[in-house]
């Protein structure tokens, strides 16, 4: 989704991006809202996002080390300085 698009607004996050490195995608969001989940499937029903999904999907391999259930491999902050 497009930098400051109407759909992240709508699913309570910001400060979205994308990072690529060595066949690695990185990406960074802050959630500001109180129920990602529910958050997460107004996202998913979103037909310009499935338009997208499905171009960039078969370029991503998950992380052999994610939990079950995840398609990206959610990751521990171990530092933060503001």
């Amino acid at each position: 989704m497009a930098r400051g698009s109407r759909q992240d607004k709508r699913v309570q996050y910001s400060n979205y991006s994308i990072f690529f490195k060595d066949d690695i995608l990185f990406s960074y969001f802050e959630y500001h809202g109180d129920d990602m989940t529910a958050d997460w499937a107004k996202m998913s029903a979103h037909s310009k996002t499935q338009e997208w999904w499905a171009i960039m999907k078969p370029m991503q391999d998950p992380l052999p080390t994610r939990k079950e259930g995840e398609w990206w491999a959610g990751m521990e902050e171990v530092f933060h300085l503001d």
